[in-house]
């Protein structure tokens, strides 16, 4: 009740890195964020649904099965962390996360980090509890590692290359083409055709034209 009303987002992001469940509802039937969610304390919103805890990343740094390698080096799962937990889901926000951070920004490790974020949002769609909003977000990202990919691999001015695109506005009004794409890109990518999420997006962008 007091983080509720307090709307305090350090003791939420406190109480889920203490192990607090985020899908446990209560006597009415509502979990944490739809509680929190119902008294405006929208903050608190917003870091539940973009927490992910750091043991589920490191299950991918430790070989599984028949695997004599893991799918994510040991060194590579903080800097996956911080941008997988990031509350500014921009996309210049995002390749900024990638390129000030030298073990990110190669053509190896950001192969390596998109297969496990595909891993993850596979996970979560076919879990249990399906998880949707997680879901997109792991898509998300991992289609923008794969557009850093494009740009490592083709651009003489790599990462930066990327960022101008995104940011770049067309003459007669500023709109930044590019990014508008990228992530029209990515919704249309999401493999899970069934998710309520993907078909709300969908039905909001489409009869809109760029």
């Amino acid at each position: 009740i007091f983080l509720l009303n307090s709307g305090n987002k350090e003791i939420t992001w406190m109480m889920l890195e203490a192990g607090a469940e985020t899908d446990v509802v209560n006597s009415v039937g509502r979990t944490a964020a739809q509680m929190a969610a119902f008294v405006g304390q929208h903050d608190c919103v917003t870091v539940i649904n973009n927490f992910f805890p750091r043991e589920r990343l490191d299950y991918y740094t430790k070989p599984q099965g028949l695997d004599k390698e893991p799918k994510l080096p040991v060194k590579l799962a903080g800097p996956l962390h911080k941008i997988i937990t990031t509350t500014n889901m921009h996309p210049v926000k995002i390749v900024l996360l990638i390129k000030e951070n030298p073990l990110l920004a190669e053509v190896e490790a950001l192969q390596k980090c998109y297969r496990v974020l595909d891993l993850i949002c596979e996970k979560c769609m076919k879990q249990k509890d399906m998880n949707e909003v997680l879901a997109m977000k792991m898509h998300y990202i991992s289609c923008i590692f794969q557009k850093c990919l494009t740009f490592l691999k083709e651009r003489e001015d790599k990462l930066d290359g990327l960022i101008k695109s995104l940011l770049k506005g067309r003459d007669k009004d500023g709109f930044p083409v590019y990014q508008e794409k990228l992530i029209r890109e990515s919704i249309r990518k999401f493999p899970y055709c069934e998710a309520t999420l993907l078909q709300q997006l969908v039905r909001s962008i489409a009869p809109v034209e760029i």
